[in-house]
């Protein structure tokens, strides 16, 4: 039987972006074109352990305000934390059995930071593998707004990685440790930013389509599609080059460990031989990843100056 892992990571957010991920996690939208995983037919067997009170922020900054605690503006506000398990794990369990699951990861962080702070748990099951995103204030004990106290360390994360793993095997004997960043000396890659990726490229390939489609007799109905399309492709390419940036020292170790590990995997007795191809399984991923960033960064320069022609052309409109 394949190896299965219980999963619980990290995210921090400041500002803006605490709207966004609300969006995603509370399902406000009505389309999800960014993330193709969503089944919005799926949607409604979507359920809360903590059910928010108000918006993300909005409690945030409530919480904040009574702790009367010092922040400054680039103070991470709300921590994120995914929990799920390796896909295996799931197959073949009634809905009631994987909130049990839930339930008791909800259990263990509320052993581990003040259920009060908990703005909102949900679990998504409508993408490819049940999960919950549970997002909290990062308020310590001592009413201090500190996410570097709460996970922000390598030490701290490799600590919540044995809680969780030592409290939810009690129920679960058959789940693995999962490897932290701090242990593998990478940072994680949420897979929304790989889908985010995925969708632009596939934009893009639409764009140079329309382009080179383009011609006297549909040139009206090509050139309003073409525009709507690159109001959206360019600034929100920009946006994911500054979110991939943070991950380029991840990318420039990877080669390295995978050839280390190939190496690794050829003397490895048989009992270890598992564990270290999941590993290079993971680095390979994150190769997909840097190829999506090299992509990424290199818009064609025949977009940028049909976007430049339109810019400017609205500009001189007004």
């Amino acid at each position: 039987m394949k190896a299965q892992y219980a999963i619980l990571r990290f995210a921090k957010y400041k500002g803006p972006e605490i709207g966004h991920i609300e969006s995603h996690n509370e399902r406000t939208k009505e389309k999800y074109a960014s993330n193709p995983d969503v089944d919005t037919a799926r949607s409604h067997l979507n359920f809360h352990l903590v059910t928010p009170q108000r918006k993300y922020r909005a409690e945030a900054e409530k919480q904040i305000a009574e702790a009367v605690c010092r922040t400054r503006s680039d103070s991470v506000r709300v921590v994120e934390a995914l929990v799920t398990a390796s896909p295996e794990f799931f197959k073949g369990k009634k809905k009631g059995e994987i909130k049990a699951y839930f339930q008791e990861a909800l259990d263990f962080i509320r052993e581990h930071q003040d259920p009060k702070t908990i703005i909102s748990a949900v679990v998504h099951m409508d993408e490819k593998t049940p999960h919950m995103h549970l997002c909290f204030v990062p308020l310590t004990a001592d009413k201090r707004l500190s996410a570097k106290e709460i996970v922000g360390n390598k030490k701290k994360l490799t600590q919540w990685q044995d809680r969780f793993w030592e409290h939810m095997v009690k129920k679960y004997p058959d789940l693995e440790r999962g490897e932290s960043a701090g242990e593998t000396g990478r940072d994680h890659i949420p897979p929304r930013v790989f889908k985010e990726a995925v969708h632009l490229n596939r934009m893009k390939e639409q764009i140079l389509k329309l382009m080179t489609d383009t011609n006297l007799l549909n040139k009206k109905s090509k050139m309003e599609e073409l525009e709507a399309l690159l109001d959206k492709y360019v600034p929100a390419t920009e946006a994911l080059r500054t979110k991939l940036r943070k991950y380029d020292k991840a990318y420039k170790a990877l080669s390295d460990e995978n050839s280390a590990l190939e190496a690794e995997l050829q003397t490895a007795k048989d009992a270890s031989k598992e564990k270290i191809a999941d590993r290079l399984k993971y680095g390979k991923t994150e190769q997909e990843l840097c190829e999506l960033h090299a992509l990424i960064d290199n818009i064609p320069p025949e977009i940028v100056a049909a976007y430049r022609r339109k810019t400017t052309g609205l500009q001189n409109e007004r």
